[in-house]
């Protein structure tokens, strides 16, 4: 049976209703660093949640998450204008989750990311969008002709990790912090 990790060192055995706060360390950020894209969940202004897969990287500190708002095909080419940019200008608050899947069912487990988005716009230039822009290069060589300087990103704060894992010993349950 899985358990759900929060941690807490010095506490009890983590429970399903726990989480952890702050930045990702350990073996969820681990989890999340292996993972080869994330599911985004926005609320649409109806209160609709709208779920999207994105590319990311997670932040040098490990307490952000970067995505960018890439050259890929789509309906809009404003990127601007992407519905999940006008959610999060309208509602900061995401949820992100990272996954990891087996046949093997002893294998599973998953990491869901509670955050506050923004828009970070190329103008900025700062040492972390270059940094976040060298990341995704070099995770995904698909981006080395993208424009992701000229581009803006998504940038979003973690507030709250929640992480389960099949395993008997679970691989999770960061009590290092």
């Amino acid at each position: 049976m899985g358990r759900a990790a929060r941690d807490g060192a010095g506490q009890d055995p983590p429970t399903p209703a726990m989480g952890m706060a702050g930045p990702l360390r350990g073996p969820v950020l681990a989890l999340v660093e292996s993972c080869r894209s994330a599911t985004l969940a926005t609320l649409t202004p109806t209160g609709r949640a709208r779920l999207v897969p994105i590319c990311f990287v997670i932040g040098g500190d490990g307490a952000t998450v970067v995505s960018p708002l890439d050259e890929k095909p789509k309906r809009n080419l404003d990127v601007r204008a992407l519905a999940r940019v006008r959610d999060v200008e309208a509602r900061p608050e995401v949820t992100l989750l990272f996954e990891r899947w087996s046949e093997d069912w002893s294998e599973l487990a998953w990491v869901r990311v509670y955050g506050h988005a923004r828009l970070m716009e190329p103008s900025e230039a700062s040492a972390a969008q270059g940094a976040a822009v060298r990341s995704l290069r070099a995770k995904y060589p698909q981006y080395a002709t993208h424009r992701l300087e000229s581009l803006p990103m998504l940038g979003i704060v973690i507030t709250d990790v929640s992480a389960w894992s099949a395993a008997a010993e679970h691989p999770t349950d960061d009590r290092s912090r």
